[in-house]
């Protein structure tokens, strides 16, 4: 298998705010997610969550690739934020110290991929000089872009069912390093 040095070829080249700027020229834009536990809704309201999502992609520009991530984590139950002064909450302190348990993290990844028109190869060209009107026409893009993304998430978050906050720099580069080393920690 080959392997891939990240340290040389990293996949991000900029972050700002909650927007990434791929190496490859892709914008995407990232939230994480809290979602209603399992088994908590009723069949009615599946079908209010469906509507929302339904109502929230379709409106987004085309060519827009959306990527919802799920991961489940076995972690073991830290019992420190438990009462440990009588002895009922010293019981149930070493009843669930250490016990396992799978913890549930959801990201929301809206990815605008690169204009194909620059590959012309008036734009490869390291050589020739790129006219401010491009630069200005992918400017543009990205505000349309965000603003759209921007009212989608708005219109999930209004459902009250499900909410998802932008991630900020700090954060992506953490989840980065995480998937990259598989979750281990250390």
């Amino acid at each position: 298998m080959n392997k891939i040095n990240l340290s040389k070829y990293q996949p991000i080249a900029d972050i700002q705010d909650n927007i990434v700027f791929a190496n490859n020229g892709n914008v995407v834009l990232s939230y994480e997610g809290n979602l209603p536990e399992i088994y908590s809704l009723s069949e009615k309201d599946f079908e209010d969550m469906h509507g929302a999502w339904f109502q929230a992609l379709k409106s987004l520009p085309i060519g827009t690739v959306v990527h919802k991530q799920d991961i489940y984590l076995k972690k073991s139950y830290s019992s420190e934020q438990l009462p440990n002064s009588t002895f009922l909450e010293k019981a149930t302190h070493e009843h669930f110290k250490g016990r396992g348990h799978i913890e549930h993290k959801c990201y929301l990844f809206f990815i605008l991929t690169k204009n194909k028109a620059l590959n012309n190869s008036k734009y490869v060209n390291p050589f020739r000089k790129v006219s401010k009107g491009i630069v200005q026409e992918l400017d543009d893009n990205v505000k349309r872009f965000v603003n759209s993304v921007s009212d989608s998430v708005s219109f999930i978050n209004n459902s009250r069912k499900m909410e998802f906050i932008s991630l900020k720099a700090e954060e992506i580069q953490k989840l980065t390093n995480g998937y990259f080393n598989g979750f281990n920690e250390g």
